[in-house]
């Protein structure tokens, strides 16, 4: 059975992270949740009042860690998938994120971008030469790491799929997973 490995910390974007993970397990995979520690992590809702400029934010659910990032054995899984929120700021600081990220980017297996997702592999200097979706206030970051920044709902560019963030789910999860089942398909059996 295909794994997918949810890369999350502390708040990740509630809805960022609870589609994907259960819409790969409808798809047929399995997925396991990485953190920094076994501690469940917490995640967030963000949400858009007319009475601020920004979104808010309110606790959501917490969601149970499978393995902790120094631990993940890369070789286990098939694709790697990225959630928004808050929680691309900090852990893209991390030496195993980093060694996580640049595998699966190395071996071209599928990359899933939500939101502020695109952070992680930016500051890596991996996503230079390629299209992704991105939270619009971001989009000068994308730029600036040289990633060209496309507004659409389910940015596909070879191994990486993308969206702006959880409105776009319907559309970017199909992208998602017809990405991650022609990488299983095409793999060396």
């Amino acid at each position: 059975m295909p794994r997918a490995l949810l890369l999350l910390g502390d708040a990740a974007e509630e809805l960022d992270t609870m589609y994907p993970y259960y819409r790969v397990q409808e798809g047929g995979w399995d997925v396991d949740v990485s953190s920094l520690t076994m501690r469940d992590v917490q995640l967030v809702i963000h949400e858009f009042d007319p009475n601020s400029d920004a979104y808010v934010e309110k606790n959501g659910r917490k969601l149970p860690v499978d393995v902790p990032w120094a631990e993940v054995d890369v070789e286990r899984y098939d694709a790697l998938i990225i959630p928004g929120g808050r929680a691309p700021e900090w852990i893209r600081a991390n030496a195993d994120v980093r060694r996580i990220t640049e595998h699966f980017f190395a071996r071209n297996l599928p990359v899933a971008m939500v939101c502020h997702g695109a952070q992680v592999p930016a500051v890596y200097g991996l996503l230079k030469g390629r299209k992704t979706a991105c939270f619009p206030p971001i989009t000068g970051d994308m730029e600036n790491a040289g990633a060209t920044v496309v507004d659409a709902p389910d940015v596909v560019d070879g191994n990486l799929v993308s969206c702006r963030g959880w409105p776009d789910m319907p559309q970017f999860a199909r992208a998602m997973m017809e990405l991650f089942s022609k990488s299983v398909n095409a793999a060396p059996a």
